[in-house]
């Protein structure tokens, strides 16, 4: 059957956290494990996958919430992250108290993405796309017609970029050099809110004008 990819809606925050997996392999990899987790692990568990590796699309404390309960739950399934948001990753608990939340400390990292890398995850091949600017170690996962976007590309919107970190102009060129000459009918699976396609932000996306 090959690469299919679970939707979770979690947490206070609307989190899209996503299980990449592959039934033939029996592998799943969890991407940006936020709040209320407990449903992403359930279906892990309920189709007898081995969970081989947690991915954070960037270092902010809603996308790395689960990183120690899904780590614990699979200790030998490495966590990813860019090196650019390693120090963002470390002051999460600090940056989710600012907004009356509370997370456990993540576990260090480790493997690093790097720009333009292929990494395997799930038995299918993914590019990676360094985007900061909502974050400075935002990344992009690509294969042929779906895009794991993270916080960089909403429908209808982009990443903030008032946070620590942030940079808009940054932002807004990563996005029109790396994620807007993709083909159109590329998928984009976002941090928050519905999936979207490139070919719909490239025409209606206003921040994009």
């Amino acid at each position: 059957m090959g690469l299919e990819i679970k939707m979770f809606r979690c947490g206070p925050l609307d989190n899209g956290v996503y299980v990449l997996y592959d039934r033939d392999l029996g592998t799943a990899v969890i991407v940006d494990p936020s709040f209320d987790y407990e449903p992403v692990l359930a279906f892990i568990a309920a189709g007898a996958f081995r969970l081989e590796a947690i991915v954070n699309t960037h270092g902010h404390f809603d996308h790395m919430v689960g990183n120690a309960a899904c780590g614990a739950a699979a200790p030998e399934a490495p966590i990813f992250l860019h090196p650019d948001d390693a120090e963002l990753l470390k002051v999460a608990p600090r940056q989710a108290a600012l907004f009356g939340l509370s997370v456990t400390p993540s576990p260090p990292p480790d493997r690093w993405f790097s720009e333009g890398e292929d990494v395997t995850l799930a038995g299918t091949p993914w590019h990676v796309l360094h985007v900061p600017g909502h974050s400075p170690g935002s990344v992009c996962l690509l294969r042929p017609g779906v895009l794991i976007g993270g916080d960089v590309l909403f429908q209808g919107s982009i990443g903030r970029t008032d946070l620590p970190g942030g940079d808009g102009p940054l932002l807004l060129t990563g996005i029109r050099e790396k994620l807007l000459v993709l083909p159109g009918e590329t998928v984009v699976y976002p941090g928050h809110g519905p999936a979207t396609t490139i070919g719909r932000e490239r025409a209606y996306n206003p921040f994009l004008a």
